[in-house]
């Protein structure tokens, strides 16, 4: 069993503003926005060096929206950067109408997204901008694990052409891809390869996965884990690939279960290859104030809530 190495918990917004400071710096076509939260988006590096290129709009998520909308007809790369809340609920329509329906080249990346945003509350923990996104057509949903993948990720929608969703987190989180890892979206990583169980996780739950699937190895149970960081367009065949050799699957993300990643993976193995699964996910309520791992541990989103999924969902083999 192949074993993985927390490098040092990283927060995963740091990722995104590491990134972004990088293509600063080679990509002339590169503008940043910010809806007032500069340092929560860990943005004043790419402020500081390209003041020229960087737009502090105030609490204005719609006009922002509308902004690097209007600076894709120029040439440029607009990056957003807000909490996912915002990013997304507050300006579902501006998203809509002046992004996806016009084919934009709109990088919406969101910081402080689910349940590990914490103590700030239900309010500001959105569980259901996984769904809201990658019903729009035309919209890439990335949600990715560590501080490397979120930084590899973000450079790599630079060179993608079309409205793209970057999703990202708060918390500090272990890092555990490979720093010069080369970054594909749509493209499924395998980290485990099992004969048993099919677990595929998204973002923070992909580390709880891998520790899951250690703990399963000594209870002699053979599970395989896919890093599916792309929700939309989702790897169809990666998933379907492994679930005709384990016969069975978990899905894990900080989303709820309505229009998640475990809903996508629902309908193709009902149109393809059907197979009992089982999910792990908010049922349909909102969070409350916690710290991270507290909410992660009474929601399920956890090593420990996989280890019981898979148990259950082969037995229904």
């Amino acid at each position: 069993m192949k074993k993985y190495t927390d490098t040092g918990k990283k927060d995963t917004r740091s990722g995104f503003g590491d990134g972004l400071t990088e293509l600063g710096k080679k990509n002339q076509n590169v503008v940043a926005l910010c809806a007032d939260l500069t340092g929560s988006l860990k943005m004043d590096d790419f402020k500081a060096n390209h003041p020229e290129r960087f737009f502090q709009v105030g609490i204005a998520e719609a006009n922002m929206i509308g902004m690097a909308a209007g600076m894709t007809i120029g040439g440029k790369i607009p990056f957003t950067g807000t909490f996912a809340n915002f990013s997304t609920g507050r300006v579902y329509d501006q998203i809509r109408q002046s992004v996806a329906y016009s084919g934009k080249n709109v990088k919406i990346c969101a910081s402080h997204a689910g349940l590990t945003l914490g103590e700030d509350g239900a309010t500001h923990q959105i569980l259901e901008d996984i769904g809201l996104m990658k019903m729009l057509p035309g919209m890439t949903v990335i949600n990715t694990c560590d501080y490397n993948q979120t930084k590899a990720a973000t450079i790599a929608i630079a060179d993608y052409e079309g409205p793209v969703y970057l999703r990202f987190g708060r918390p500090k989180v272990a890092n555990f891809t490979p720093e010069d890892q080369n970054f594909q979206i749509g493209k499924a990583i395998q980290l485990q390869e099992g004969t048993d169980v099919t677990v595929v996780a998204t973002g923070h739950l992909v580390w709880e996965a891998l520790q899951a699937a250690e703990a399963l190895h000594d209870k002699g149970i053979s599970a395989e884990v896919i890093n599916i960081h792309t929700i939309k367009p989702l790897d169809n065949d990666a998933i379907l690939k492994s679930v005709k050799k384990t016969g069975c699957i978990v899905t894990a993300e900080e989303h709820n279960f309505l229009g998640g990643l475990g809903e996508s993976v629902s309908r193709l193995l009902t149109t393809n290859h059907p197979v009992p699964q089982e999910f792990i996910a908010t049922q349909d309520t909102f969070g409350e104030s916690g710290t991270p791992e507290e909410l992660m541990d009474k929601y399920g989103l956890n090593a420990a809530a996989i280890e019981n999924a898979v148990k259950k969902v082969i037995a229904r083999k």
